[in-house]
């Protein structure tokens, strides 16, 4: 039998607010497969940014358990997992979150930074990544000199140049307009296509709609598990937008290559 990605029993997290308790995740179980495509639902207070901020290391349960990758992760402390972060889970959020003075190619080795790898592989990771997605000609490009989308492709960059196991999205498209958003959209199919599982938080039911699988909170608790038979195909939507419709199954892109980068 396969060991889940990622795997969760009984995941809580409360948090001690002016003299009371808030229960802001609640007995939270379940399994995540390596390869899949998962959207995070919910309205404010749900739970859904709890829920990320367990899986994606950043923060600590209060109780109950979490491997990810077959790893506990649950009691790590926060060293070990800001070591888990770095390698293992890619971060893309809705204001990008990029260093204003630094050019992409310098974002996108800010993790690669961290993990101490040598500057020589960590240019030539860092340009494979940009390269993936359709940024080869602006990597030496200040944040301000970019638009929102080439903002946010600079960002899945930086998450996937790590090669990590997941990739969780914050609302993604959320500082984007439409046709930008599912270009973002279309790259993150890719992704999935390619092997790298993703996590898309979201209260965008169309965002979600791309999903495989959506995941509904309400009051820090999982209402709804819920298979999408259907996804929505970006590439195809993108295409459809600019006046030329793709024949299904075709790739977007004015991407060379995987996105995923390759060893170098």
């Amino acid at each position: 039998m396969t060991t889940p990605l990622i795997r969760t029993e009984t995941l809580s997290k409360t948090y001690h607010i002016g003299g009371g308790d808030v229960r802001a995740l609640v007995d939270l179980s379940i399994e995540i497969a390596k390869g899949e495509m998962v959207a995070i639902m919910g309205p404010s207070g749900s739970g859904k940014s709890t829920c990320m901020n367990l899986l994606g290391c950043l923060d600590t349960p209060s109780a109950g358990n979490y491997w990810l990758a077959g790893e506990d992760v649950s009691q790590l402390d926060s060293d070990a997992l800001a070591h888990i972060r770095n390698e293992k889970v890619g971060f893309v959020f809705q204001q990008f979150n990029l260093l204003a003075r630094a050019t992409a190619l310098d974002n996108v080795e800010l993790p690669l930074t961290y993990g101490r790898v040598p500057r020589r592989l960590r240019h030539q990771k860092a340009e494979k990544a940009l390269a993936a997605v359709g940024l080869a000609d602006r990597m030496d490009h200040r944040p301000s000199q970019l638009s929102g989308g080439q903002m946010q492709r600079v960002a899945i960059a930086r998450a996937i140049v790590n090669n990590p196991h997941v990739l969780m999205a914050d609302e993604p498209t959320g500082a984007l307009d439409s046709r930008t958003g599912a270009e973002i959209m279309a790259l993150f199919q890719r992704l999935n296509a390619e092997g790298i599982t993703v996590i898309v938080v979201t209260h965008d039911e169309h965002v979600a709609a791309h999903a495989r699988r959506i995941l509904r909170f309400r009051d820090g608790r999982l209402v709804a598990d819920e298979a999408v038979a259907a996804p929505v195909r970006a590439a195809e939507a993108v295409a459809a937008a600019a006046g030329a419709v793709e024949a299904p199954g075709a790739a977007s892109a004015p991407l060379g290559g995987p996105l995923v980068p390759e060893a170098v």
